[in-house]
Formats: C-alpha cells, structure tokens, sequence
C-alpha cells in the first residue's frame, strides 16, 4: 500500500472520528446524567410515591366506592370505581411527574457547577454546547423513564378493573410528556445560570403555574377590550401579548376526557400533531435560551 493512499484512509478516518465525536460525547454526558439521576434520593423518593399512590388507588376505590353507593347495579360499581382510580391516578401523574420534572431538570448543571465536576469535563475535547446537550438528553430520559413506569402502572390498573384497552390514557401520556418536556426545556435554561438548584426549582414552578393560568389571560383581553377606559385597554392588550407568548400547558390536559369518556375512545376535539409541534417549539425556545445563557456563563 503506497504512502498516498494510507494518509487518504488516514484522514477519512479522522474525519470519522471527528464525526463520531459530535454523537459520541453528548450520549457520553446523557449516559451519565442518566445513572446520575436515577441514584438521586429526593427523585427514587418521589417516583416510590407516586407509583404507592397509583397502585393503591386499585384497593382504596373497593372502600371508597362501597361508602358512597349501597344499593346499585355491579356494572354502575365498577363505572364509580374506575372513575376513581383515574381520578386519582391522573392526579399523581400530573403532580409527581411534574416535581420529579423540576428537580432533575434543575438540578443536574448547578450540581456539577457546585462540585466542579463541569471544570473536568469541559477541559476535555468537549464543547459546551455538547455538553449542555448531552444534560438536556439525559433528563429527559430520566423524565420519560419516570413517567412510562407512572402510565404503565396506571394502565394495568385500569385495565384490570373495566377490561378494556384504555388507549385514551396513551395518548394523554403521550401529551404529559410534552407538557413536561415544555416546564423541562425552560427549567434547564434557569438552572444554567445558577450555581444552585434552589432558584431553578422555584422558577420551573413558577413556569408550570402560569402555564396553567395563561387561558386566563384570554380572559382578561375580551374583558378588557369590551370596556372604553384607556387603562383596561392597556391591560388587555398587555394580556393578549403574553397569551400569545407564553405557553398554554392547559393544552395538553386531557384529565377531563380521561374521567368522562370511555377508556378505548379516540381524543375528542385535540389536534396530537399540532400540539406536539406546539410543545417542541417551546421546548425548542427553552433550549436555545439555555445554551446561550451557558455559552456566556465564565468558566
């Protein structure tokens, strides 16, 4: 083999290997942000909660339904009783989901900024936007893994009482996701310009409770408008302008089609495409601001 044609396999090979790099070091990160995560105590604690709540929703609908109905039909039991266990699963999903959401996402770069383990890590042939990425994939592994486990149990449970294939529940997991993906995405940006995961927390929840009030914004815009003072008008506007920014996660709850319609239906009036695309525009946002808060960030 000539010296020509070694350096030309040579080089096709670095270039490989730059290539590899680029998908290499960012799963590296995710991989440990991921074995990381899943060791955290404060999360093992909620995820055990959540799902002692979700499977003993299946024992305590038996009491809580045999007190509130004594004399009726076994089919109309079995509607209350899985009414119930819905009730309560959706309501554990919706609460330790988002909290187990909240603490990953805002704790995984404050922690290694505190410990300065990202000092180490970034001395390496690694870029930051590599490795911001690489935090960003891990938790949401860590935030998928959490809530597959919470649906998965709740679908058994409900599957076990009506007999039926609840395929509503997977299409209402499948937008929980992106509503977490959403309080995520901007949680993560807050935490990468802080050094602890206390205003991060504090901040991805203030998120998710104006996520959840932002319908009301609307509200405030066709008041405002229908009234003649200058000041409304002002307010309304400003409403309007914010409704139209901020991220509505009122979306993506399907809590109500869940608790009154039956299990196996399809979504009633929601758009799965649009409202996918909806959360990773957001989601989009939310990292972007991460990575140029990171990139500005001395270290």
């Amino acid at each position: 083999m000539s010296a020509e044609s070694t350096a030309v396999i040579s080089a096709e090979g670095s270039r490989s290997g730059v290539l590899g790099s680029y998908i290499r070091g960012p799963w590296a990160i995710a991989a440990y942000t991921w074995k990381e995560g899943i060791r955290k105590k404060t999360l093992l604690g909620f995820l055990l909660l959540s799902l002692l709540v979700i499977f003993g929703s299946t024992f305590m609908t038996a009491f809580m339904a045999s007190t509130t109905i004594s004399s009726t039909t076994a089919n109309v039991e079995i509607e209350v009783e899985a009414k119930i266990i819905k009730d309560i699963c959706v309501s554990a999903i919706a609460i330790f989901g988002i909290l187990i959401t909240i603490f990953i996402s805002a704790s995984v770069v404050p922690t290694e900024l505190e410990n300065k383990v990202v000092y180490t890590i970034l001395s390496k042939p690694l870029r930051r936007y590599q490795y911001l990425a690489g935090k960003f994939l891990g938790v949401q592994l860590i935030v998928i893994a959490n809530l597959v486990l919470m649906s998965t149990l709740f679908f058994v449970a409900l599957y076990a009482k009506e007999g039926i294939w609840p395929s509503l529940l997977l299409w209402s997991a499948l937008l929980t996701y992106f509503q977490f993906l959403i309080v995520s995405a901007f949680t993560f940006a807050v935490s990468c310009t802080s050094t602890s995961s206390v205003l991060p927390t504090i901040a991805g929840l203030f998120i998710y409770i104006i996520g959840n009030l932002t319908e009301y914004l609307q509200d405030v815009y066709e008041k405002g408008v229908e009234s003649e003072r200058l000041f409304d008008t002002m307010i309304a506007n400003i409403a309007h302008g914010l409704y139209l920014v901020l991220p509505n996660l009122r979306n993506f709850d399907m809590k109500d089609q869940i608790l009154y319609l039956p299990s196996n239906d399809p979504p009633v009036d929601i758009m799965i495409p649009n409202l996918i695309a909806y959360g990773l525009v957001f989601a989009a946002v939310g990292y972007l601001l991460a990575w140029v808060l990171f990139a500005r960030k001395e270290l």
